[in-house]
């Protein structure tokens, strides 16, 4: 049996500039079918009527799982270092996305 080191693969994640620069979003809408899990971040203004879908990522239902896991991981991290996060009442806003189906 070999250290476990050596037996890991690495994988070499390449980060273009674009993609680098981020995209920014205060509103996520996630649906889910048996199959998958869709997560559409949206930036909305205040006071404005529309919004737009910035980006949309879709996820294994496993996947999801795991995401939500290492979301929650990281959020205990960083509010062990800077404090509790407030979460501050927000006004429900009725959406309308238009026609929807399912995968």
């Amino acid at each position: 049996m070999g250290d476990t080191k050596e037996n890991q693969k690495q994988i070499n994640i390449e980060l273009d500039e674009k993609t680098a620069e981020g995209i920014y979003s205060n509103l996520a809408i996630i649906n889910h079918s048996v199959s998958e899990f869709v997560v559409d971040f949206i930036s909305m203004m205040p006071g404005a009527p529309k919004a737009k879908v910035k980006s949309r990522i879709v996820l294994t239902p496993q996947h999801a799982k795991k995401f939500l896991k290492a979301l929650s991981d990281n959020v205990q991290r960083f509010e062990s270092v800077h404090g509790t996060i407030k979460d501050y009442e927000q006004p429900s806003i009725p959406i309308n996305f238009g026609p929807t189906g399912e995968a």
